[in-house]
């Protein structure tokens, strides 16, 4: 495609100029609020934000912290120290094991492994490349004692299939970074992501559903005696200053970013109609091209598009032809995580997890920003069909 006429409006991956510019007095007034109050360390805002998180998915607790990374871990050095472990990980054959799939982001191996836990890598299924009740319940070992299932790229894994297929004593920790407002059908009732496991981390990262002007996160649970430790967890491990009951850390929800947020919450639902109706155009533009595979969606399921991901054919040479037209586009993710080096202890091969392994030469992102809109939808549509049809 080289030397094709650059696109007339360029379309990149993320753009939040668009949102920012429209909530502008919201944002700025929710800002004054905090450097007014001078409250910048767990104000008021971080706790409403809290209580409105906890409400929305139907939990007990909602406990803010400083990242979606920090949620996992933070959780998950609860139970490596309810399992007589401080980390970080060393591969001794006796560790206890945290089954997660093969094809996620890097934080949800790192937060095990950091905890001193030792990750169990899992694959995925090719369809909707989420962990499946199959894939994890093969890892599990007499060894296990947690699983994270990845609601990945906005949609829920099958959590109840999950918890079914695990013994009553394993953990369930929800990893939902990419998919807050997700939900899906279990039974007669929909389970919103963050409400159905032992507990869930969320991220507010810019770029994600509900985003912050930093990083940020949460914990949702309804177990009362966890909540009460993370709340010390992420204060250095205690609530009396100078008072320490255990080894905490510092990851505390700013609470600037909780104003932000808390700025944004009522309009989480609009965006992310917009995001399905974006993700709609783009299956009936791309549905007769034949080296390209849309995203499949689980029936029940109500996926969110924190990613729009295609598996593609000739996946470097589409992505190179639209970056050309201004188009931007992403790889989440060009490697599985039990190929990373960092892990090379752990003893993986290439061919243990073969759909995981597959999937990451194929899949390839599109702007799905919810103020993408039909035109521009179009234009990056119409650009893959000319690669292909050329």
């Amino acid at each position: 495609m080289t030397g094709r006429a650059v696109a007339a409006i360029p379309v990149p991956l993320f753009d939040l100029h668009e949102q920012h510019d429209a909530l502008a007095a919201e944002l700025d007034a929710a800002l004054r609020s905090v450097t007014d109050s001078q409250r910048f360390i767990l104000g008021p805002e971080v706790r409403e934000l809290e209580e409105a998180v906890a409400e929305r998915l139907g939990v007990r607790h909602a406990v803010g912290c400083a990242s979606g990374t920090d949620a996992l871990l933070l959780v998950l050095r609860d139970l490596a120290s309810r399992h007589g472990v401080s980390g970080p990980m060393s591969p001794s054959g006796d560790t206890p094991e945290v089954v997660i799939p093969a094809f996620t982001f890097f934080a949800t191996a790192g937060a095990v492994w950091n905890a001193g836990l030792r990750p169990a890598f899992c694959d995925i299924d090719e369809e909707t490349f989420n962990a499946t009740a199959h894939t994890i319940g093969a890892r599990v070992s007499a060894r296990t004692v947690m699983a994270i299932p990845v609601h990945l790229f906005g949609q829920m894994a099958e959590v109840e299939r999950i918890r079914g297929a695990l013994d009553v004593a394993l953990f369930l920790l929800e990893d939902g970074a990419q998919a807050t407002g997700a939900r899906r059908r279990v039974g007669t009732v929909e389970v919103p992501a963050g409400m159905y496991g032992d507990a869930a981390a969320l991220s507010f990262f810019p770029t994600k559903n509900l985003g912050a002007f930093g990083d940020a996160g949460m914990i949702t649970t309804n177990d009362n005696g966890l909540a009460d430790r993370l709340r010390k967890l992420r204060v250095h491990g205690g609530q009396k200053m100078y008072h320490h009951e255990f080894v905490g850390t510092n990851s505390r929800l700013d609470t600037l970013q909780a104003a932000v947020l808390l700025a944004k919450l009522p309009h989480l639902d609009g965006w992310l109609d917009a995001r399905r109706r974006n993700a709609a155009l783009y299956d009936e533009l791309l549905a007769d091209v034949e080296p390209v595979r849309t995203p499949v969606v689980a029936e029940g399921s109500w996926h969110t598009y924190n990613q729009y991901t295609i598996r593609a054919e000739r996946r470097g040479e589409l992505r190179a032809g639209l970056a050309e037209q201004g188009i931007g586009t992403g790889v989440y993710y060009p490697a599985p995580l039990h190929l990373q080096p960092c892990f090379r202890t752990l003893g993986y091969a290439p061919g243990d997890f073969p759909v995981a392994e597959r999937l990451c030469g194929e899949v390839l992102s599109l702007p799905i920003y919810p103020e993408l809109g039909e035109e521009r939808v179009r234009l990056v549509a119409g650009a893959i069909r000319r690669f292909y049809k050329a």
